[in-house]
């Protein structure tokens, strides 16, 4: 008989190992964030979003904040998608009210400004926030807590790389992909390498499960989801496999549909994260009988607070909760979200007992 495997006493990562658990884990995408008066105090000594990114004192204080104030049971690193293109030398700015914005990678000749070889180096603060959050979460205590590490999938950043900014529909990543995708592929490969790496290094300094955020897929079609969204994230996950075997992994392709299915099956992620959109009884057909899956609370009703938060808390928990399953939101917590209405929904989710 194989050896019987150690009981894990964090909820979020017995889950993902596939362990039973008394209770549903739970943490919250963006819950580290403008909501919380204690991160905007940070973030004002900070002086800008980079500084408080590459500051790893300060960035591993946000991300414990939301842990003291409603006891998730993973904190996730606080850093941002942009990091990697940061990482390869692209210039990568936050303007105020006004998002991210680049020097657009438009050509094969733009290519040559990226460089894969100080990937490591540029993102050493990140790591150094995530071992300073490990001994964080140790010394006050949040032993039951789970810290993610992340990065943007490599579709959702190369939208932002070849757009220069957000956009409703990255045109002209979708552009460049359909009318030159040899070209469009060196790119791709890329930025797999630079976030292979950076995720290496993560897990390196004590992140102990990764969450890759494809938060564009649902732009794209069958046939381009297939290429940009589901073969890049299998060299990544075949990467990881091979160099921290231990290590769950979670897949968040957002808007994705019907092709989430698809990517739950071909990708090799742990769990795939639903957005607000995925019907429950769906995913529980579709998804829940061959892997973990997360989500999926629509953050508006979380900003609403009341009878249409707790009504569909119970849906959710009711729909999904039978079965391996991480409560979080369907996307971000909105930055007018009340602390009330988070501490309520924590409590909801904490109170609930599971019936077979």
């Amino acid at each position: 008989m194989p050896p019987m495997m150690e009981k894990i006493h964090k909820p979020l990562l017995a889950v993902l190992k596939k362990q039973e658990t008394n209770r549903i884990p739970f943490w919250f995408m963006r819950q580290a964030g403008r909501y919380l008066p204690e991160y905007l105090e940070v973030r004002k000594q900070a002086g800008s979003f980079l500084n408080l990114v590459y500051d790893s004192q300060r960035a591993a204080e946000v991300t414990v904040q939301p842990i003291r104030r409603f006891g998730m049971d993973a904190a996730i690193l606080f850093s941002d998608i942009l990091i990697v293109p940061h990482a390869l030398g692209q210039d990568v700015r936050f303007e105020a009210g006004e998002g991210p914005r680049l020097d657009p990678i438009t050509s094969d000749k733009d290519l040559l400004k990226l460089n894969l070889d100080d990937v490591e180096n540029k993102a050493s603060s990140v790591f150094e926030t995530v071992s300073l959050t490990r001994q964080k979460l140790k010394s006050e205590g949040f032993d039951h807590c789970t810290l993610i590490g992340f990065c943007g999938s490599p579709w959702t950043v190369i939208c932002y790389m070849v757009e220069g900014k957000g956009s409703k529909d990255f045109a002209a990543a979708r552009l460049w992909a359909l009318s030159n995708s040899a070209s469009f592929q060196k790119l791709v490969d890329i930025v797999v390498e630079a976030s292979c790496r950076y995720l290496s290094g993560q897990i390196n300094a004590g992140a102990e499960v990764i969450q890759l955020f494809e938060s564009w897929a649902g732009v794209l079609d069958a046939a381009e989801f297939e290429k940009w969204v589901i073969a890049p994230t299998q060299k990544i996950v075949k990467y990881l496999r091979t160099h921290h075997p231990d290590i769950p992994l979670i897949g968040f392709p957002r808007g994705a549909g019907v092709l989430t299915k698809d990517y739950a099956s071909q990708t090799g992620v742990d769990c795939v994260a639903l957005d607000q959109m995925v019907p429950l009884a769906w995913a529980k057909e579709n998804l829940q009988h061959d892997i973990t899956v997360q989500g999926n609370l629509d953050p508006v009703r979380l900003l609403c607070g009341g009878e249409a938060l707790e009504h569909q808390t119970h849906e959710i928990l009711g729909g999904l909760g039978t079965s391996p399953f991480i409560f979080n939101l369907g996307h971000g917590v909105i930055k007018e979200t009340p602390i009330a209405h988070v501490e309520k929904l924590s409590n909801i989710i904490r109170a609930y007992k599971v019936s077979a």
